[in-house]
């Protein structure tokens, strides 16, 4: 069961750079490209708030673009919170 949600385009740099952290990690996770798609990209501005990509969730937690992704793997936060996704209820 993926864990991640995160809306990309395929040419973002910054969208890569998450989904090689993702991947690095072994983190199965649900891609939303949004390319051309205005539907799917008003759904993530519904969503989020925001119109950029990445926009990444863990479980039902809304945690961001790519710097938050990579700053919440620096602190050990999303070791945590995948952790904590993974667990049974």
């Amino acid at each position: 069961m993926a864990i991640v949600t995160i809306y990309t385009t395929k040419t973002c740099p910054y969208c890569i750079r998450a989904k090689y952290l993702l991947d690095a990690k072994k983190v199965e996770y649900v891609e939303i490209a949004v390319d051309g798609d205005m539907d799917l990209r008003r759904e993530l501005m519904a969503k989020s708030g925001q119109h950029t990509v990445p926009q990444i969730w863990v479980g039902d937690t809304h945690v961001g673009g790519c710097d938050e992704l990579m700053a919440l793997g620096r602190s050990g936060e999303l070791d945590e919170m995948l952790a904590a996704q993974s667990e049974p209820a």
